[in-house]
Parts: C-alpha cells; structure tokens; sequence
C-alpha cells in the first residue's frame, strides 16, 4: 500500500504557467465580442462619434482603393454616405463592396447577426465578399437565443425573414463552409462600432 502511495504522490506539481493557461478568464460581453471577432479575421473599429465613423469609413475604402459601395440601408446610413466623394449605389451590385447596418452583434461568437431589413432578399453568398458594418454598442448580444428574442420583440409584428450571419471573416480560409464554398457566409468584413451608451 505504501508503494501506491509513493507512486502517486511524485506526481510533478504544476507550475504557475500551467495554472494560469488553466484558469478561466471572465471576460465582459464587449471584450469578448471583441476578442473572437478579431480571433476570426474581422476589422474592428471603435467609433465615438459621427464623424470618426465617416473618417474611419473614408480610411477603409483609401486602404482597399474602392471607388464604389453598395449601401444597402440607405434610411440609417445615409448621414455617413453623403459626404463621401465615391458613387455610392442602392442597388445591389456583387463587385461593390457592401455598406450595411446589421440587427446584432454576438458576443460568445464573434459574429454579425442580419436580417431582410439589412440584406434585403439576398443571401449573404449572393453578395460581395466586402462588407463594411455599421454596429451600435447597444446591439451587442451574449449569444444567438438573445439576438433571436431581441429581433422577435423588435418586430413583434411582422418579424423579419432572411435571418443569417457572417461567422467568419476570412473568406479565402473558411473553415466552417468547406464543403459549400459556394455558398459560404465568409466576409472580409469591416465593423464600425459605435458607442451609443
């Protein structure tokens, strides 16, 4: 019995390095939403006024040398668009890069939520592989039954349909469609957050 006791007891105890890869990390619901949006390829930028998201927007499209977008919510987005000197379309158009609101942002998967009211009719295969996101800290979610009860309430009425998201942000390494690539949801994807509260 002794034996045993010995054999067991020289287990080499762990370091402080192992212990602390071991520990779990408690991270707020916009650290998170941060943390595995960027840890799947997105672009994210912190915007604290009207006036960055425009700069930041104008910084995007010098940077990926676009003359042109496809904005498709006008309604919302139209104060950032106006003083853009590029021709901005609101139709859809495949090889222009895609300007969009979106319903949610979901924190324990680092994906954009979007619906009819964004997308239209469209399926996100069926656009650019460019999107540039306009996002408000106040539609951050902790996860998909949140953002699905969130659009449920909003539109008590006449709930949207074409409900997708964009999961991943690499469309040349999309892991989770390698058997549709066709028909991936993988966007090169840029998110204009902006704080709102």
């Amino acid at each position: 019995m002794n034996f045993l006791k010995k054999l067991f007891s020289n287990k080499p105890k762990p370091s402080n390095e192992d212990a602390l890869q071991k520990q779990e990390v408690n991270l707020s619901l916009d650290d998170l939403f941060v943390h595995n949006f960027i840890d799947k390829g997105g672009k994210f930028l912190y915007c604290t006024s009207a006036e960055e998201v425009i700069q930041n927007l104008i910084e995007i499209l010098d940077e990926n040398q676009w003359k042109n977008i496809t904005c498709l919510d006008e309604k919302n987005l139209a104060k950032y668009t106006d003083s853009l000197s590029i021709d901005i379309s609101f139709d859809i158009n495949k090889s222009a890069p895609v300007f969009t609101s979106c319903e949610h942002i979901i924190s324990d998967s680092g994906s954009v939520l979007f619906c009819s009211h964004q997308i239209k009719e469209k399926k996100l295969h069926e656009l650019s592989n460019n999107f540039i996101v306009f996002a408000k800290t106040s539609q951050l979610v902790k996860d998909m039954g949140q953002s699905l009860s969130g659009i449920k309430n909003n539109y008590m009425e006449n709930i949207p349909t074409n409900i997708s998201a964009i999961k991943s942000f690499t469309p040349e390494n999309d892991k989770d469609n390698f058997i549709s690539t066709p028909n991936s949801n993988s966007k090169n994807l840029y998110l204009l957050l902006f704080e709102d509260f």
